[in-house]
């Protein structure tokens, strides 16, 4: 049985990626690393926490001996790394966790990585997820290739660019199996309410104010969380070692666009009258160093591994806004901080 580490595996995208792995992969053991950080919810994995191949490992990938220990007792075939702080208000309020977390703990795991496998890779994989803003901002026209020059404008984007520089030369060094994806804005269910669109639902849903960046000009390309777990899933199955792919939705938006047609169709569902939520719009100072505008051309997996993205942003949307009036006691519980109680129920206590 293969041994297989998802890091960040609690948060948005990873507890997507977790439970597509744990119900694809009955014959491999499925570890789900995470620090439970404020964005790190077990809530959100209730569904598969108690399959025979799943388990659950509480720790920081920032704690090298902890890596080290973990990796010892489990033997890791895989390594498929999403643990980050991800929050670029965050970044710039305090830089110094990002470089810890995004730039430490990846080298902190393919330390252990290399230490582990010694230099007998075949079967093995460190499949790190990284993001679009490495390679900055673009203008109106072009987009983001495989080999456009990182550029990162933010210290969140800069944390995430240096890890992925560390990935490679830990591959051109040491000769370490590794693949490397970016991928643009997710939305969908289970996203921590300080990301834009489950924010914003949380504000209409409250009548509270829905602060817009400068002008609301910034242009961000939106991906279903589910399409990029299955294009991570693909990427594992069929991704060459060394290559990096871009993973984006072909859907473009800007913000003030998307955040009025959000406003529309939770209007619509929630049976306000049209043009209710709209109001609530108010605009604010915009951000340091607000990137323009983010687009990535996802053609290279399309064409060589076969993924495509399956939902169009309106359907998405739908989706998305319905997930979340579904689980009101969900978004509730995470905006109150009681969902940390959830692991002291289900872990701390038991021991």
């Amino acid at each position: 049985m293969k041994n297989i580490l998802i890091t960040g595996g609690a948060g948005f995208i990873g507890s997507h990626v977790v439970r597509l792995f744990v119900n694809e992969y009955k014959d491999r053991q499925i570890f789900n690393l995470d620090k439970l950080t404020y964005a790190g919810n077990l809530e959100n994995l209730t569904d598969i926490e108690n399959k025979s191949n799943y388990t659950f490992i509480k720790g920081d990938i920032v704690d090298g001996s902890f890596i080290d220990e973990i990796f010892e007792k489990y033997n890791f075939d895989t390594v498929i790394h999403l643990a980050a702080e991800s929050h670029v208000d965050r970044s710039i309020t305090n830089p110094l966790e990002f470089i810890h977390t995004n730039i430490v703990g990846t080298v902190n795991l393919l330390n252990a990585s290399k230490k582990q496998w010694d230099g007998s890779f075949t079967d093995k994989l460190f499949y790190h997820i990284s993001t679009d803003e490495v390679y900055g901002s673009l203008d109106d026209g072009g987009f983001f290739f495989e080999n456009t020059p990182y550029d990162p404008q933010s210290p969140y984007s800069a944390s995430k660019a240096s890890s992925d520089h560390f990935v490679r030369a830990y591959q051109n060094t040491f000769g370490l199996p590794v693949i490397i994806s970016n991928c643009s804005n997710n939305y969908g269910p289970n996203q921590f309410p300080e990301k834009l669109i489950p924010l914003f639902i949380n504000n209409i849903l409250h009548e509270k104010s829905l602060p817009v960046y400068g002008k609301g000009e910034n242009v961000r390309d939106w991906l279903y969380v589910v399409d990029h777990a299955k294009a991570i899933h693909t990427i594992f199955q069929k991704g060459k070692v060394g290559e990096t792919y871009n993973i984006g939705g072909f859907n473009e938006w800007k913000n003030l666009d998307l955040i009025k047609v959000l406003c529309k169709v939770v209007d619509e569902k929630i049976g306000n009258s049209p043009g209710t939520s709209e109001k609530l719009i108010t605009y604010v100072k915009d951000r340091a160093g607000h990137d323009l505008r983010y687009a990535i051309d996802a053609n290279k997996i399309m064409n060589e591994l076969g993924w495509e993205p399956s939902l169009q942003f309106e359907e998405g949307i739908g989706k998305t806004v319905d997930w979340y009036l579904e689980n009101k006691e969900w978004l509730e519980r995470v905006t109150s901080g009681t969902y940390l109680d959830y692991y002291k129920e289900q872990y701390q206590n038991r021991k």
